[in-house]
């Protein structure tokens, strides 16, 4: 496992909030099964630090999806994947990395189903989400507006 903590750099993505990152850190995983707990516990490292720990249990549920599905589905070949998380305002952004280019498709499971529900989770979560290019493989992201989850004392 490598953390990184990343100084006002937006990395090699492109969202609205691009240069005006107040806090960003960078995980690299190898793609296995220890991959979800380790980064559930950068989450909550990360969000504790910034003091934006009210958003925890969300960021962490979406944290735990998109690692997850990066960890059962994209052919990776059993290469790393990368958590980045980062900060601009009162947004987060969840961004995963691997080195699969398919595009994730999300599907709706049946009720009785019992897996294939991450996307829905994310849908539901998310205040925006989607997926982008990268030069190796993909970058599946989640933002999340950290004020609709603050708590009362918040």
């Amino acid at each position: 496992m490598t953390t990184a903590c990343v100084d006002g750099s937006t990395g090699p993505h492109t969202w609205p909030w691009a240069g005006k990152s107040s806090r960003a850190r960078q995980l690299t995983l190898a793609a296995t099964a220890r991959a979800v707990g380790l980064a559930r516990r950068a989450t909550h490292e990360a969000l504790v630090s910034w003091q934006a720990a009210h958003a925890e249990e969300t960021a962490t549920l979406l944290v735990s999806e998109l690692v997850t599905n990066a960890v059962r589905h994209a052919e990776t070949g059993g290469s790393a994947l990368v958590l980045r998380l980062e900060t601009a305002g009162s947004w987060l952004r969840i961004e995963v990395h691997d080195a699969d280019p398919r595009v994730p498709e999300p599907r709706t499971p049946d009720r009785l189903d019992g897996s294939g529900f991450g996307f829905v989770l994310i849908e539901a979560l998310a205040d925006n989400w989607g997926v982008r290019e990268a030069t190796i493989g993909k970058a599946v992201w989640a933002e999340l507006d950290m004020r609709q989850h603050a708590g009362p004392e918040a």
